[in-house]
C-alpha cells in the first residue's frame, strides 16, 4: 500500500510522512504499524496497516488538486444559516471525510463566520483543528513551511471579507 517516505493524510489527524514499518505487539497481538511523523506539532502516530482502509489513509493531494482546492475556497458560495449544532455535527462529518475540498469548506466558512458573528469554544477549536488538517496536507503537497501555509489560507479568506 504506502512505503517508507510517502506523505499521507490521516482523517482527523493532517498529513505526515511514513518514516518506518514496525511490527509491535499491543494487547498480545502482534501487527505492523506504519510510524508517521506528523511535521505540524511535531508528532509522531502508529497505524494499523490492517486499518489503513477503514482509517480512510491517503496520499496527499497533487499540485493541481491544491490548486482546484484553493480555487473553491475564493469562489464558493456561502450559505449557512442552520443552528450551531447542525452546523457543527456537518462540519465534523466532512472532517472525518478526510476529503481535503471538505476540510477546506470547514476552513473557509468557519473563518468567514469568526469574523462575522464569532465563534462558540467548541467551532473554535474545530477551526483550529480544521486548519491544522488542511495545512499540514499544503505544507506536504507544495513544500512549504507551516507559517507559508498559514499565510496562503489566510489571504484567502482575507480577500473573500472584502
Amino acid at each position: 500500500m504506502f512505503n517508507i517516505g510517502d506523505k499521507v493524510v490521516y482523517p482527523m489527524h493532517g498529513a505526515g510522512i511514513i518514516e518506518s514499518i514496525e511490527e509491535k505487539e499491543i494487547l498480545g497481538e502482534r501487527q505492523k504499524y506504519y510510524v508517521m511523523r506528523m511535521p505540524i506539532g511535531d508528532m509522531k502516530v502508529m497505524v494499523p496497516m490492517k486499518n489503513v482502509q477503514t482509517i480512510g489513509l491517503r496520499g496527499v493531494v497533487d499540485d493541481r488538486t491544491v490548486e482546484a482546492v484553493l480555487d473553491k475556497m475564493k469562489n464558493q458560495e456561502d450559505g449557512d444559516t442552520t443552528n450551531w449544532n447542525r452546523r457543527y455535527r456537518a462540519n465534523l462529518d466532512k472532517m472525518r471525510s478526510g476529503d481535503i475540498y471538505e476540510v477546506a469548506d470547514v476552513v473557509r466558512s468557519l473563518m468567514l463566520r469568526e469574523c462575522e458573528k464569532g465563534l462558540s469554544t467548541g467551532e473554535r477549536k474545530m477551526l483550529d483543528n480544521a486548519k491544522q488538517i488542511l495545512i499540514s496536507e499544503l505544507a506536504l503537497a507544495r513544500d512549504l513551511k507551516e507559517e507559508q501555509a498559514f499565510e496562503l489560507i489566510d489571504d484567502i479568506v482575507a480577500a473573500e471579507r472584502e
